[in-house]
């Protein structure tokens, strides 16, 4: 009998399967209905671009998508299949000025204009969305079969269905252009320098006609890095053709940035200086090709690195093939595009860029603000590359965006930092003072404590436009700033914020009506920030970008507002400021080099018209020369210079702590003394140059490798014009507690005489223990044989005769005890102790007891060994080991401490310092550029020939530790020959090292600094004229 409640679950399982079984043969039979394909006639299509063999461009498979809001950019390529799209306007930049050729021997012939494979967004449109062109498919295969193939067309399908094509089902989501925030109007827009530029003096020096032995030399080392320049390249192409960098040990790719093909556009203008124009030609195509407004990759731009590769990069290759006469205008087009995605990171209230800028529309769209904690060379090292993009294309928008960041840096420089001139490594860029409000309290309270008498009195230095605003209306005014207290009063509804008002205060009754106190509180112009309502609402129009500008240009803070967007919080404007309270740190080296590199060289893109890059880097020279440049200590007393790295808490005379430290990044700062020493005609900032790149030269050939570490530091000399190598004080630099290794080896044997000693003691102890024990054996024995005799004794008490008692006598000693001592149980003492007992057998005169007599027959050997053992605890002596004497566990001896001269040398073999170094903590070397960027800054400015040579023999240590089989690696440990090698090659080793290594060797005016000046990844912009 079936049991229904029992298998009630299966019955419905086994229904509900049925169910679904029948719903599956029904959706079949639809499916089969749509089998049939549709007629597909076949669209006559040229091949699609091709950037090298084996390699096809991305036009081949992407396909522009709707992004999240439904809305669509302008399409940047051709369809995938080949066909043209509907043509898309570009924006009519206006003319820029025809850049004449300068004296330099690069191949600047006109070409005829590349087609680019994609069309340009329009910038100045891009807020509005464009209607995608119909795309005509064929029809699609089912949906099982469009899963297994991943969404991508079939351009090899099976007999029979030659016409069926699948597409992607997946969104692609890409940027758009967002209405702005907080705007800029066309009429505050900061514009662009004009007038005809200012006479600066020469940078490079008046080289001669070189002989025909010199030019040989030079030429053959030109070519040879020409061939490491073909090898890096072609490495690129074959493997990591349109991704960010090649990967030349594996020969993978690698994408760090946002897949752009940041090694293709880095190295776009090298290619042309090294005349390598069909490599050029080829990557120009290929630049066409990338969609700026999509990242595979990351969701965020990292901005200034995409700045000084992608926009730089993209410019630099513009100005070198010719500018608007080259032929080349899709460079400028590409950088325009991207130009307008970067725009975005300076919609925040104080116009300061978001540094790392969510580009996805859905973030795009969000206010944002500038962060605390960022570096001051990614918000200082803009400025080059949209002042040129603003130069080319006549925008002063471009060169606004990045001008008020350098006019906050003037406004901080002049408000004064802990160390003059020069800003710590960390800057607050938010606009907004956190703490404004309880600074003021602080202050308050801190008048009461001080003056009692006038507690509310206004403190020392507080002028009450701190926080004030321009005078508006209001009813009453108060006589004294100070004459008020803040007042929380409630919101008018329900679920409104409460706001803060002030009300007048009586100094010493209270609070009383501000108009008692103010005679013409009838008036209604009268204003005061006393009564004023702090701003609760979204300020209308420029409102928060006019209140910054009006702080940073006129040197005084506003009255705090709020912006609705980002909730109830008041700001308290402020300019830049440190990242937090506390430590600071100040130095030339990474996260703050560029920023200063680009005072100079913005002073000559500008033609000398803007004189804040001046007087900003004037300061900066004056602080690096008083604060951070110091002499090292080096064997040969070699003349030399480096940057060091302080840290202070604000009081710098009495708090900073420095770190002599030698940076590779720090290297660039030879050439950046060494042209603004000549622009600025500082002959002393000359000098200082060329020491500081011969300081960076030492590094390299200090190393076993030839090649300068990372990270270093090394002894600084006490007086920097009469040093001498001294090896006694490296090695005191290398030992930091010198001077107490003789107290420790004194100690050391003190403490081992010591232990020499009690160790004697303890062997006393240990044979008086021996003895103890063996002692105890024989009692022992003893004892136990006296047992025996009493328990005989006491079996044989009813035996009274003599003959009885002898036969037990003689009984006892065939049992093996003749001559034992024994007694009764019982025996009679006299007075004296002494036993009265005429029997000759038992012991005589020995003192006992009752006591005695009970003890020894009831707890026989167990309390013996108590009594012992307590015995010996009272003596204090060691507790007997439960193993033998032999098996004692063996104490390791202490060990020596070294002494000063063994402690070098153990670090010296370990470390593998050099001579005058003290530690080396980074032991990589990335391909950077700086050092060799510095020395072809000193062969250009001096013409010496000496810095060739070392140049060489940088070259020929670097390529010898790098070069690989398809480019070259970055390596692990430069005091390592054949260190491992790190499998990386980063862009700039392209876009910089390599370029400044065959500038070295190219004619003087191949890229002329009195033509050029280069960003801080060495892409060259044309200087007016």
């Amino acid at each position: 009998m079936l049991r229904i409640r029992r298998y009630r679950y299966f019955v419905v399982f086994a229904a509900l399967v049925l169910f679904l079984l029948y719903r599956v043969t029904k959706d079949s039979e639809q499916w089969e209905g749509l089998s049939t394909p549709l007629p597909f006639t076949p669209i006559n299509k040229s091949p699609p671009e091709v950037g090298h063999a084996g390699a096809p461009s991305r036009a081949d498979t992407a396909v522009s998508q709707d992004d999240v809001a439904g809305s669509r950019s302008a399409p940047l390529y051709q369809d995938a299949r080949g066909e043209e799209q509907a043509p898309i306007k570009i924006p009519n930049l206006k003319s820029a000025p025809d850049i004449k050729p300068g004296k330099y021997d690069l191949p600047t012939t006109t070409k005829p204009p590349i087609k680019a494979t994609q069309e340009v967004t329009q910038n100045t449109e891009a807020s509005k969305t464009t209607e995608a062109p119909v795309i005509d498919i064929p029809d699609r295969k089912t949906p099982h079969d469009e899963w297994n193939n991943n969404g991508k067309h079939n351009h090899n399908p099976p007999a029979g269905r030659e016409g069926r094509m699948s597409t992607s089902t997946t969104t692609t989501i890409h940027w758009s252009k967002q209405p702005e925030h907080f705007p800029v109007f066309s009429d505050s827009i900061i514009p662009l320098p004009t007038g005809k530029p200012k006479s600066v003096p020469k940078i490079q020096h008046a080289f001669h006609e070189e002989t025909a032995e010199a030019r040989q030399k030079r030429i053959h080392r030109l070519n040879k890095v020409k061939a490491e320049m073909e090898r890096a390249w072609t490495g690129y192409k074959t493997y990591a053709w349109m991704h960010d960098e090649l990967s030349p040990v594996t020969k993978k790719s690698r994408d760090p940035f946002c897949g752009w093909a940041a090694t293709l556009v880095d190295s776009l203008d090298t290619l042309w200086i090294m005349g390598m124009k069909d490599e050029f030609e080829e990557a120009v195509k290929a630049v066409a090709n990338i969609d700026f407004t999509y990242s595979p990759q990351r969701a965020e731009i990292p901005v200034f690195e995409t700045t000084i590769r992608y926009l730089g990069g993209l410019l630099g290759a513009y100005d070198v093939s010719g500018g608007k006469a080259g032929g080349y205008n899709i460079l400028l087009d590409k950088a325009v595009e991207l130009a307008e995605i970067l725009m975005g990171v300076f919609d925040t209230p104080n116009r300061m860029p978001v540094l790392y800028y969510h580009w996805k529309p859905a973030h795009a769209s969000q206010p944002k603000r500038a962060e605390t904690g960022i570096s001051i060379a990614e918000l200082g090292s803009l400025a080059m590359e949209f002042t040129r993009l603003a130069q080319v294309t006549q925008e002063d928008k471009y060169y606004d965006a990045v001008a008020r960041i350098t006019d906050a840096f003037e406004d901080w420089q002049n408000r004064g930092t802990s160390i003059p001139g020069i800003f710590p490594e960390r800057v607050d860029a938010t606009g907004c003072n956190r703490t404004a409000a309880a600074d003021a309290a602080a202050e308050l309270a801190k008048a009461v404590i001080d003056q009692p008498q006038g507690a509310l009195d206004t403190p020392e230095g507080y002028t009450g436009r701190e926080y004030s605003s321009r005078p508006s209306k209001s009813k009453t005014s108060p006589a004294h700033a100070s004459d008020s207290e803040f007042v929380v009063v409630p919101g008018e509804k329900e679920g409104r914020p409460s706001k803060g008002e002030f009300h007048a205060l009586d100094r010493r009754s209270g609070p009383v009506e501000m108009a008692q106190d103010a005679p013409s509180a009838e008036k209604p112009n009268d204003s005061s920030f006393a009564e004023k309502k702090l701003q609760s609402k979204k300020p209308k129009g420029p409102a928060p970008p006019e209140i910054y500008q009006k702080m940073m240009r006129n040197q005084q803070t506003s009255e705090p507002f709020n912006i609705e967007e980002f909730g109830t919080d008041y700001c308290f404007p402020q300019g830049l400021a440190p990242a937090a309270w506390g430590s600071e740190s100040y130095s030339m080296g990474g996260s703050q080099d560029s920023t200063y590199e680009y005072f100079p060289k913005q002073f000559l893109l500008l033609g000398g018209l803007e004189p804040k890059y001046k007087s900003m880097h004037l300061k900066v020279a004056d602080a690096v020369k008083k604060w951070l440049l110091y002499r090292p200590m080096v064997p040969g007393d070699r003349d030399i210079l480096f940057s060091a790295k302080l840290s202070t808490r604000g009081h710098p005379e009495k708090d900073v702590t420095t770190q002599f430290e030698v940076t590779h990044l720090t290297c660039f700062i030879g050439g950046m003394f060494g042209m603004a020493g000549k622009i600025f005609e500082d002959t002393v900032d000359v000098e200082i140059g060329k020491k500081l790149t011969d300081g960076c030269v030492w590094a390299y050939e200090s190393m076993p490798t030839g090649i300068m570490p990372e990270g270093a530091s090394v002894v600084p000399c006490s007086n920097v014009h009469d040093c001498h190598w001294n090896e006694t004080v490296w090695q005191q630099y290398l030992d930091p507690l010198w001077d107490t290794r003789d107290l420790q080896i004194q100690d050391f044997e003190l403490r081992q005489a010591e232990l020499k000693k009690l160790k004697a003691e303890m062997k006393q102890d240990e044979l008086r223990r021996e003895v103890k024990a063996k002692t105890f054996v024989e009692e022992d024995e003893e004892e136990e044989a006296r047992r025996s005799w009493k328990a005989t004794v006491v079996a044989d008490e009813s035996v009274d005769s003599a003959a009885g008692y002898q036969a037990k006598k003689q009984k006892g000693e065939s049992a093996g005890t003749p001559n034992l001592r024994k007694r009764k149980m019982n025996p009679i003492t006299d007075d004296d102790g002494v036993e009265t007992s005429s029997n000759d057998n038992l012991p005589p005169n020995k003192k006992i007891s009752y006591q005695e007599d009970e003890d020894v027959s009831t707890r026989a050997g167990s309390d013996k060994i108590g009594q012992h053992l307590q015995g010996e605890l009272k003596l204090g002596a060691a507790q007997i080991p439960l193993t033998d004497a032999d098996d004692t566990a063996v104490v390791p001896e202490p060990a020596r401490p070294l002494s000063h001269e063994e402690y070098v040398e153990n670090r010296l073999k370990t470390e593998k310092l050099p001579p005058g170094f003290v530690s080396i903590n980074h032991r990589r070397y990335i391909l950077r550029p700086e050092a060799i960027e510095s020395v072809w800054y000193m062969y250009r400015i001096t013409g010496d020939t000496k810095w060739q040579e070392k140049g060489w023999r940088m070259f020929e240590a670097i390529i010898s530790a790098t070069q690989t089989e398809a480019g070259h690696s970055a390596i692990n440990d430069v005091l390592t020959p054949n260190s491992d090698q790190v499998n990386e090659m980063e862009s700039f080793w392209l876009a910089e090292t390599l370029k400044y290594f065959y500038l070295l060797y190219s004619a003087p005016d191949v890229i002329s600094l009195d033509e050029w000046v280069l960003n801080t990844e060495a892409h060259p912009f044309k200087r007016p004229t």
